[in-house]
Parts: structure tokens; sequence; C-alpha cells
């Protein structure tokens, strides 16, 4: 018997404001905004085939990166890549839209960043 074919969809985001929160990935990465119902909010790359999509949780707590024991950890986190000659200029961009660059770091092929509501989230560079 064959597997069903099964599509990857979404990745959907809990924040305290869904609102500023897909302004914000919309403004970072060049994504349309479309608001499917009063529930759910989400971002939407050009080709359209999947998208994130942002819950609003009126009791959110953000996770605490790097973690530390006791505290609320991340359960997941977004990786984007850009090329390694628009370095700066992403990670400049990333910051004027909301994002904080992590001061802990472990490589200079990839930058984390923790988005405005505290979920981390890292931009590759590589060729």
């Amino acid at each position: 018997m064959s597997a069903p074919k099964i599509k990857f969809a979404s990745v959907t985001l809990d924040c305290p404001d869904q609102e500023a929160l897909a302004d914000f990935y919309a403004a970072l990465l060049g994504w349309e905004k479309r608001r499917f119902d009063a529930e759910w909010l989400a971002v939407l790359p050009p080709t359209g085939d999947f998208y994130l999509l942002f819950q609003q949780i009126d009791d959110y707590v953000p996770p605490v990166w790097p973690n530390e024991p006791g505290k609320q950890q991340q359960m997941v986190h977004l990786d984007f890549a850009a090329s390694p000659s628009d370095k700066e200029a992403v990670r400049k961009h990333a910051v004027a839209c909301g994002a904080t660059i992590c001061p802990v770091q472990y490589s200079d092929d990839y930058t984390i960043f923790i988005d405005p509501v505290g979920h981390p989230f890292c931009i590759s560079f590589y060729g």
C-alpha cells in the first residue's frame, strides 16, 4: 500500500498580537499578508504554496533563548536563507523591521535573531 500524499501547508506561531507579528514577517520577507477569518492571519510567499500563520494567545509567554532551565523554551524556530554578499544588508533590514540580533551567535554562516514577541529565527548565508 502506498502512503497518502501529504503536503506541507504552514507553520503557526503563537503570539500576543497577530496583526503586529504578521506585519513584522510580511515586512521582513516581502510577503503578502492575508486574513482567512477572525482567528487566522497569515503571510504568504509569492508562490502561495505554504504560509506562516499567526494565532493570537492572550496569555502568551515568550520563549527564552538560549534555553534556561525552568524557563519557557522554544518549540520550533524558523530558518531563512540569503546570499552571503547580502549579509550586512539583510541584518540591517531585519533589525529595521523590528528583529533583535541575539547576543549569542554560534557561527559566521548564519545570524540568530529574535522576532518582536520572542521567537528565535535564523538567516543562513551560504553561497
